[in-house]
């Protein structure tokens, strides 16, 4: 697992959706599972669940803003669910879900970089 982000443009802003533990932590609070959150979210099965969707896209966009507050010393606010819902209706479902998916995907891809024993 290695921590991955992906920007997305709201409004003539740049944000970042981050997916790492912490992200995970909250996800599994909510969901139990990863896999039950993305079934949720992956829309094989059917219609997206859009509560889930959001919850999970403002754990992401908040992690990405406590990471740079912490790397700036800023104090940017972290967003509401409702104001991710707004963005999320701007943005497009389907091009955020192609983005959750894939940060998902690409953060459970492990580099193993220890040296060989």
């Amino acid at each position: 697992m290695r921590e991955v982000s992906k920007k997305i443009s709201y409004k003539g802003k740049d944000y970042k959706i981050v997916f790492n533990l912490n992200v995970m932590e909250i996800i599994q609070d909510e969901y139990k599972t990863l896999d039950e959150w993305g079934a949720l979210t992956d829309g094989k099965a059917g219609e997206v669940n859009i509560k889930a969707l959001i919850f999970g896209l403002t754990a992401m966009l908040n992690e990405g803003i406590e990471i740079n507050n912490e790397d700036n010393n800023t104090k940017e606010p972290l967003l509401t669910h409702r104001q991710v819902g707004r963005m999320l209706s701007e943005v497009g479902i389907e091009d955020i879900t192609e983005d959750i998916n894939a940060l998902v995907v690409e953060s459970s891809q492990v580099e193993d970089n220890r040296p060989n024993a």
